[in-house]
């Protein structure tokens, strides 16, 4: 079995894989400080949960945008797994051209994304992930990786604003009753929902100016099942995409000589 782990700023996603099928998702906290020994001890928690084992995991695969957690996964592997691992990064097979101008610059949760939605929704498309950042992401009519807009996220802009603003509280993540809000809390859920929403109406829709008003739009990501309802331009949520880009892409760089 695959274990494909997706760590991001803010939250880690683990997915076991039996081939091409799931079977099992977890999602966690992202802590920079862990080390291979915790991360170990969480795994195979994870795994205890689902009646496996690290014995049953013969292969993993690394997408990070955490650089300082890349060597602990890689020990993890070593160390727990005893078990080959693939680091998304420059020089791995994505079986997509990349056509930007330093393709090491791309995050490889960007990468995963474009393969995922590529191989799903055909070629034009767009990725919207909602993470700690909203990343925009295009495939062309040609099935080419071209690049994207890079926004800050929900839950950064929230933090930032309570941080400046002394008497604005934190809300919860829940779209309000209307637009016009009547309250404080209203007022700052209908500012940052449909805030959200149009900035990714108006990114989305340049980016299809470019590429195609047919692109299918993809959102992904913690918060998009809250940002998509109100979005004109988003076709469908895929809350796999990423993991399942991730396994892709372990596929792809295997021999099949």
């Amino acid at each position: 079995m695959l274990l494909a782990i997706d760590v991001g700023n803010t939250q880690t996603v683990f997915g076991l894989y039996a081939g091409d099928e799931s079977l099992a998702q977890w999602r966690v906290a992202t802590e920079p400080e862990r080390t291979a020994d915790e991360l170990g001890v969480l795994v195979d928690r994870l795994l205890d949960l689902q009646e496996q084992s690290v014995e049953d995991v013969s292969a993993a695969c690394l997408c990070s945008t955490v650089p300082v957690l890349v060597r602990e996964y890689e020990t993890l592997a070593k160390r727990y797994l005893n078990a080959p691992m693939l680091v998304v990064g420059p020089g791995v097979k994505t079986g997509i051209p990349i056509r930007v101008d330093d393709p090491r610059e791309v995050g490889p949760d960007r990468i995963a994304n474009a393969v995922a939605a590529r191989a799903r929704y055909g070629a034009p498309c767009v990725v919207v992930d909602f993470g700690t950042a909203t990343n925009f992401d295009a495939v062309s009519a040609a099935g080419e990786y071209i690049g994207g807009a890079i926004a800050p996220g929900v839950e950064t802009s929230m933090d930032a604003l309570f941080a400046r603003a002394a008497r604005l509280v934190k809300v919860d993540f829940v779209a309000p009753p209307e637009p016009i809000g009547s309250n404080t809390v209203h007022a700052l859920q209908s500012g940052f929902v449909f805030g959200f929403a149009g900035q990714t109406d108006g990114i989305v829709g340049r980016i299809r100016a470019q590429i195609g008003t047919g692109a299918r739009v993809v959102a992904t990501g913690g918060l998009a099942s809250l940002i998509a309802p109100h979005s004109e331009t988003i076709d469908l949520v895929d809350v796999d995409l990423t993991l399942d880009g991730v396994r892709m892409l372990w596929e792809h760089n295997q021999d099949t000589d």
